[in-house]
This record gives structure tokens, C-alpha cells and sequence, in this order.
């Protein structure tokens, strides 16, 4: 019985260290990756820095993760693909969601709201999704449970919103990713009086900010986007509260078939945001450039700044970590 909760204690220990220090190192080192190619146009490189700087700090954990949201299949990347191994080998097993550099296109033009970020949870915690679209809808804590619904017009939804907010519909704001697949969900809600917060890319940082609409302005976020980030997401709201639901979009039998295989059988299933992030999640995640709750990274002669935030469900902690890293000469500054 001693030695039982002895082991809970170190546990719990285990887990308050990768909050306060080793999750975030491995966000701060891709993050700074990232960062000094940010504006220059090129999203691949970029990408491939957060990717690479991303696993090798990855690989310094004590733990035996196995990537299950990652860059793609082993054909496609050639690190953090889907069922990559990282960490020490030694330690607890546990499952692993990144996104090395979420919005490419936004570091590559220095736009807001580009980060590096990635969840951790016990396996099996984390939905196995192949990379396709999926159909979202989120808002962030305080509200009545079941106010989400994927199925209902978009009317509805900003309505549901504003009731539960207490105001009325045009001061309501909804977050959607600009692209031509969205112009009848635009149309809807623009309709209603409420108003839009437009996003280039970057959908993960589109939901999280529907956590806080006090800080960014974002009430609710509609729409479509990557099943993948979705996942992401979920594992941040069910750090910080709120309400989810997403449903898998396929295109051709390719679609099907990689979706069965990850054992996915119900193809309109409605996923809420225990189904995509359950148990104990860890959620860490790092400014690139600037956004609208991380400063992105700053560049000095002799150091370099970094702003992230790292949360776990089981305690609802949220801790916002600036800090300050002695510059590497070799970069030198930008």
C-alpha cells in the first residue's frame, strides 16, 4: 500500500515537471526553429526547422511516446509521422499530437497567430484520425451543456450564443477560416448581424481563442478544417473548458479505407471533445509570430524570448511561461 502510493506521488510529480519544464522546452526549441525563417516566404523550410529542432528536442524526454497526430503518414514525412517513436525509451507510455508549426503560410508571411504546439495523454486518449477535413464547432467554458450542435444552421447557433451570453446577436462574434468553401456559412451568419473574425490559416489557434472571447474578441468558431488540428484543439479546450464537436469529412474511397484501417467505422459519427481528448491531456504550445494570447518570438544580440502557454485537464492549470534563452553565436540575432 506504501510502495502503491508512493509511485502515485512520483507520478504526479512526473506530470508537474513536464508542465512547468520539459513539454514546453520541446514547443520553445521548434517554435525558435520557426521563427528565424518567419517572413521569408518560404513555408517548407520553415516547417521542416520547427519539424526537425521539434523531434530532437522530443527525443530527450523520459517517456516512450508514440506519435499518433503528426506530419503525416511514414510516406509522407520522414519524422513525427503518425506512429513515430520519441523520448528516451524509458519511462511512462504515452501518446503524442503535434503540430510543429501550425498555419506555414502565416510564419512564411509573418502574419499573426503562428505557433508550435503539441498534447500528450495516456494511450489510447488521443483520436486517430487520418489527415482529412472535419467539420467544427466550439465555444469556450460557461456555457449550458449541449449549446453545440453540428448539425443545426449557423442562425441557430449565433442565437443559442447571444441567449447564453446575455447580449444580443450583433454583438456576437464568430471565428471562420476565409476560404471559398465557406462562403454560404459567411453569408449565414453575417446575415444574423453578427460578426466575423476572419482567419487566414491556422484553425487550432481559431478554436482556442473561442476560450477566452474577453481576451480575443472570438465568441464561437464555425466551419471546416484539418481533422488532425481538430484533435489539437479538442486537447486544448479539454485543458482550459468549453464545448466541441467535429465529424469527419471523407473525399473518395482512399479517405474510407485509411479511416477504417485506424479503426473508424461510423463515417458520420459526431466526436465531442471527450471523444477526440480524453483522460489526462497535457497541452503545451508556443508563439512563432504574434497572436492574439502569445507573443511570438523575439530575437536579441546576446538572447532569445519566448511566450507559451502549458495546461493539463486533470487540474484545469493554465500557466503562461516567458522565457528568456541565451542566444546561440553561431545564429546571431535577427
Amino acid at each position: 500500500m506504501a510502495a502503491a502510493k508512493k509511485l502515485k506521488i512520483a507520478d504526479e510529480k512526473q506530470v508537474e515537471r513536464f508542465l512547468t519544464l520539459e513539454l514546453v522546452r520541446v514547443t520553445e526549441q521548434a517554435a525558435i526553429a520557426a521563427a528565424r525563417l518567419r517572413g521569408r516566404g518560404d513555408e517548407r523550410a520553415a516547417d521542416q526547422a520547427a519539424v526537425e529542432a521539434m523531434r530532437e528536442e522530443l527525443n530527450l524526454l523520459p517517456v516512450r511516446a508514440t506519435v499518433v497526430i503528426g506530419e503525416g503518414d511514414e510516406t509522407e514525412a520522414p519524422l513525427l509521422y503518425v506512429g513515430d517513436e520519441v523520448g528516451t525509451g524509458k519511462g511512462p507510455m504515452l501518446d503524442i499530437a503535434v503540430d510543429s508549426l501550425e498555419a506555414t503560410t502565416v510564419c512564411a508571411k509573418n502574419l499573426p497567430n503562428s505557433m508550435s504546439l503539441l498534447a500528450l495523454a495516456q494511450p489510447g486518449c488521443l483520436l486517430r484520425t487520418p489527415n482529412i477535413y472535419m467539420e467544427k464547432i466550439a465555444v469556450g467554458p460557461g456555457y449550458p451543456p449541449g449549446l453545440v450542435d453540428l448539425d443545426a444552421p449557423a442562425t441557430d447557433m449565433i442565437a443559442a450564443v447571444a441567449r447564453a451570453k446575455g447580449v444580443p446577436v450583433h454583438e456576437v462574434t464568430a471565428c471562420i477560416l476565409d476560404r471559398p468553401r465557406h462562403a454560404r456559412l459567411i453569408a449565414e451568419v453575417r446575415a444574423t448581424g453578427a460578426a466575423i473574425r476572419l482567419i487566414g490559416d491556422g484553425d487550432i489557434a481559431g478554436v482556442i481563442h473561442a476560450t477566452n472571447p474577453e481576451e480575443t474578441g472570438i465568441d464561437i468558431y464555425l466551419g471546416s478544417g484539418g481533422a488532425p488540428e481538430g484533435v489539437l484543439a479538442a486537447a486544448a479546450l479539454r485543458c482550459t473548458g468549453g464545448q466541441m464537436l467535429g465529424r469527419l469529412m471523407f473525399s473518395g474511397d482512399d479517405q474510407v479505407r485509411k479511416a477504417k484501417a485506424m479503426g473508424i467505422d461510423d463515417l458520420r459519427r459526431v466526436y465531442t471533445l471527450e471523444d477526440m481528448a480524453k483522460g489526462d491531456v497535457l497541452f503545451a504550445a508556443t508563439g512563432v509570430t504574434d497572436g492574439n494570447f502569445l507573443t511570438g518570438v523575439r530575437f536579441r544580440p546576446d538572447s532569445i524570448h519566448t511566450h507559451s502557454i502549458v495546461m493539463r485537464s486533470a487540474s484545469g492549470t493554465v500557466r503562461s511561461v516567458k522565457a528568456v534563452h541565451r542566444n546561440d553565436a553561431q545564429h546571431g540575432g535577427q
